[in-house]
C-alpha cells in the first residue's frame, strides 16, 4: 500500500537539496520524535551513503537501485519499497521522478 497523506507531523520547511537540485526533500518529525524525509529523486544516476538503516518507500514514479553489496539493478515502483543497511551506500537509477519517504532507523 502507498503512503498518500501523513497526519500530525511537523515539518522542516527549508529543503534538503543534493547532486545539484536532482534530489530535494524535506524532514517531518513524528510527535513521538520519529524522523523520516519526504522527497524527489529527478532523472539521474546517483550514489548515496547512510548512517542509519533505511528503507526507501516510493510513492510515485519508479527507480532501480543497487545496493552496495550487489552488482544488480533492482526496479522499484509505487507501492514498493526497498531497505538499505546502515553505514552503507546505494546507487538509484531514476528515468522519471522518484517520489519517496525515507524511513529512518
Amino acid at each position: 500500500m502507498t503512503t498518500e497523506q501523513i497526519h500530525g507531523v511537523s515539518v522542516t520547511t527549508q529543503a534538503n537539496v543534493y547532486f545539484d537540485g536532482k534530489c530535494v526533500s524535506h524532514g517531518i518529525t513524528f510527535p513521538d520524535g520519529t524522523k523520516k524525509s519526504v522527497g524527489v529523486v529527478l532523472p539521474a544516476t546517483l550514489r548515496f551513503g547512510t548512517n542509519a538503516a533505511e528503507v526507501m518507500e516510493c510513492v510515485a514514479g519508479s527507480c532501480e537501485y543497487k545496493l552496495a553489496d550487489s552488482a544488480d539493478w533492482v526496479p522499484c515502483q509505487a507501492g514498493q519499497q526497498f531497505s538499505v543497511p546502515g553505514n552503507s551506500q546505494f546507487d538509484i537509477r531514476v528515468s522519471d521522478a522518484f517520489h519517496y519517504i525515507c524511513h529512518y532507523g
